[in-house]
């Protein structure tokens, strides 16, 4: 990596130096340790799921704080088996934002419920709770909440609405791990919660994800889904259920309990390079950076998010993104509705039906965001992203 700056141009003005290398949106922080870990099993003769994803699942649930913690094979996996275990299938509607990690939604879709898409507040890129009450229906079972992007969703006025009307909650926190709600961690506002360990967020051991819950028989039925006991293989209770065969390996847990020992240097190491990004980006008029709303504590974002200002267009930021892409910055947009994507149009909807969503997300640009970014790189995507924009949107309004 080049230093940050180099040479000087016409005028005397220090120039910042491109990249010797390509700056990936993701990058794991693996340490010797780790490795270690993930050696120890495989010197071992059991390599699938075992005794390390039982010591994963208690650290988890411990660590969470939550009575029951169920490893699985992704966070898809976790919430589809989830919902089935509370009982959720074809003929329910589940309430869900259409601004999220689309395989964890596509889970409600996998059971066979109905997903209901309701827009999100424009600031936090949450559900909004103002617009979930009118989105409920008598066959509604469950509202399916999202700490989008690391924010967490608007838990107290949530929790009410379910009450009030006697339906489910249940917590996405696939990309908020760390996060806290007037100081409590997310994973712990639903009826049972999702995580995800597969890149970006902090905690990674390439693939895998976890359901926690309070509710021993949520857990024994996700248990239940998730695979059979390696001593029932052999019998008659193989044949009561049909498992998904949706379970962590030992191999997998051993890198996520290694991180988990961890996690707080991992988050923190991750709060500089956000420092890093306000500190470069504070200046850049043609964009709001990442907000945070009164009641949130603490953000750990997934991935560190920007948004254009109104005058730029869906096609101006993606070119923008293949700009980036030219100066070897990995960037991407975040998210494409998942309303208006082909498998949701066979439920009926459309583009224009949640304005607030589309607003956003037209908008949105996610830069590289993990722990091995240094200040310079930092800056040297700043001022590339501040080129691109004035190039294609100059004077661009921030809000």
């Amino acid at each position: 990596m080049s230093s940050a700056v180099d040479e000087l141009d016409e005028e005397g003005e220090e120039l910042i130096a491109a990249p010797d290398t390509f700056i990936p949106l993701s990058d794991p922080d693996v340490t010797l340790d780790d490795l270690a870990a993930v050696e120890s099993v495989m010197r071992t003769s059991r390599l699938s799921s075992g005794p390390v994803v039982e010591a994963f699942e208690t650290a988890f649930a411990a660590y969470v704080g939550r009575k029951y913690a169920v490893a699985t094979s992704s966070g898809t996996s976790g919430l589809l088996l989830a919902l089935i275990a509370h009982g959720i299938g074809p003929g329910d509607e589940v309430i869900a934002s259409p601004h999220s990690f689309r395989e964890t939604q596509h889970a409600i879709a996998l059971c066979g419920a109905h997903p209901v898409f309701v827009d999100i507040d424009y600031w936090s890129g949450t559900i909004a709770a103002t617009k979930v009450e009118a989105a409920i229906t008598e066959r509604t079972r469950a509202i399916l909440a999202s700490n989008t992007n690391g924010h967490p969703a608007p838990w107290d006025e949530l929790k009410a609405i379910a009450k009030s009307k006697r339906i489910l909650l249940l917590e996405d926190s696939t990309e908020a791990l760390g996060s806290k709600y007037k100081n409590a961690l997310v994973g712990t506002f639903g009826a049972s919660a999702v995580f995800d360990f597969s890149q970006p967020g902090p905690l990674v051991c390439g693939e895998g994800g976890v359901v926690v819950t309070d509710d021993i028989d949520v857990a024994v039925a996700v248990k239940r889904l998730r695979a059979h006991r390696h001593d029932e293989r052999a019998s008659v209770v193989v044949s009561s259920s049909a498992p998904y065969q949706a379970g962590m390996s030992d191999i997998n847990a051993a890198l996520a309990l290694s991180q988990l020992n961890r996690l707080d240097e991992i988050l923190e190491k991750r709060k500089l390079i956000e420092h890093y990004y306000f500190k470069h980006i504070k200046s850049f008029e043609g964009i709001k950076d990442p907000f945070i709303a009164p009641d949130v504590t603490e953000v750990h974002w997934f991935l560190y998010a920007v948004h254009l200002g109104t005058r730029f267009s869906r096609s101006s930021r993606d070119s923008i993104v293949d700009d980036l892409r030219v100066e070897k910055i990995e960037a991407a947009a975040y998210s494409v509705p998942l309303h208006t994507q082909r498998r949701y149009v066979d439920f009926g909807y459309r583009r224009g039906a949640l304005l607030v969503t589309e607003k956003v997300s037209d908008r949105a640009v996610v830069l590289p965001f993990h722990t091995h970014l240094t200040e310079g790189q930092i800056e040297f995507i700043v001022a590339t992203m501040k080129d691109a924009s004035v190039n294609i949107g100059a004077g661009a309004a921030i809000y």
